[in-house]
């Protein structure tokens, strides 16, 4: 009895039984990069580039995609998922990935971090990410075997082939996956591509209307004039909130929380001043507001007259206020009192540079005579 319990032991270290998944038409899609690489070279400098191969299966059918990109990053893993589900004419109700950078922030067993611009892309997709657990490639077998036949049917075929551009080798990725899935598998019967119209196709969810644009997730802070920079682009923000921002492509409306920058600046009607601020800013004749802006030239003739005449220099725009705040009576005056002020006050002529030793009023409004 000893030595058949110790025998027994021995079995049970050496059998590893798996169990075996059933899978549901339109149900799940495995996705992942193969190990194995293709090369394309410049047509002009010869430089020779390692093109990734994307490799994806659905569960039921084993219905094959192909693809390559230029690396494993989030951009390329993105697009390649919108390929995907164009090719599919679908979406499944879940994705099954790795545990790449791209896909995963946090590895985890039970609550794995997803990337947030991926799990945007899953949202909106209408599909759910579901990591496999590290260190556990039967959680995506179906994905493994497919990059094992995809290295021998494809990349194996393509190895003695020269591509000059990634355009021209994923064209003939397709013509070889085309030919993939309409081989006739052992042991049932059919093809991928028939399996997939039968049992994956009629239970794929619908595309949505717009694929989805790549956006990248940022944590922007806040500078001390209560603006982010995003991109090259600075956006006005509540100076006591934190941003997140998300730069892609298209344009849209810098929001409270968060901020998507998509890649052409867009100012605010209203900037997120501090109540002082916004003060000492309406306080400011309309006149300066001009030289804020750079827009004398629109300002009304005594407004020109005012900021030629009365402030003559070189400056322009922001720089020619500030450097005429001098002339500016302390107390905030209205832009018409300001103007007959500056008509009845001859300011003395120097140098631009010199400035002016008078102001317009140095007197506080309930001294005036």
């Amino acid at each position: 009895y000893t030595w058949f319990c110790t025998t027994f032991e021995a079995w049970k270290q050496r059998a590893q039984p798996s169990m075996r998944q059933t899978h549901i038409g339109g149900e799940k899609v495995f996705v992942d990069f193969a190990g194995d690489t293709i090369d394309i070279f410049d047509p002009i400098t010869g430089e020779v580039r390692a093109m990734k191969l994307f490799v994806a299966a659905m569960g039921a059918s084993n219905y094959t995609y192909a693809e390559a990109c230029p690396s494993e990053s989030l951009s390329d893993w993105i697009g390649v998922h919108a390929n995907l589900f164009r090719y599919l004419g679908g979406v499944p109700k879940f994705v099954v990935c790795d545990n790449l950078k791209a896909a995963v922030t946090n590895p985890d067993r039970y609550d794995p971090g997803i990337n947030r611009t991926y799990a945007e892309m899953a949202g909106h997709y209408g599909t759910a990410i579901l990591a496999a657990r590290p260190r556990r490639p039967k959680d995506k077998a179906k994905v493994e075997v497919a990059v094992q036949i995809a290295q021998r049917w494809i990349l194996a075929r393509l190895r003695n082939q020269r591509f000059f551009s990634l355009a021209e080798l994923n064209a003939a990725i397709r013509g070889l996956v085309v030919e993939l899935n309409a081989r006739q598998m052992r042991g049932f019967g059919s093809s991928r591509t028939e399996l997939f119209a039968e049992i994956d196709r009629p239970k794929l969810g619908e595309l949505p209307d717009q694929p989805y644009v790549f956006a990248r997730w940022n944590r922007c802070r806040v500078a001390p004039d209560y603006h982010v920079e995003i991109d090259g682009h600075w956006y006005s923000t509540p100076y006591r909130l934190s941003v997140n921002s998300s730069m892609s492509a298209s344009p849209t409306r810098p929001s409270r929380s968060s901020t998507r920058d998509r890649g052409s600046p867009r100012p605010r009607a209203q900037p997120a001043w501090p109540y002082h601020h916004r003060r000492s800013y309406a306080e400011r004749p309309p006149p300066l507001r001009q030289m804020d802006a750079g827009r004398i030239d629109r300002c009304r003739r005594e407004d020109r007259s005012l900021c030629r005449g009365v402030f003559p220099g070189r400056h322009r725009g922001p720089a020619a206020s500030r450097a005429r705040l001098s002339h500016l009576p302390r107390y905030p005056v209205a832009g018409q009192e300001l103007r007959q002020r500056a008509c009845r006050c001859r300011l003395p002529t120097r140098h631009p540079d010199q400035g002016s030793l008078r102001r317009l009023d140095p007197f506080d409004p309930q001294e005036w005579p």
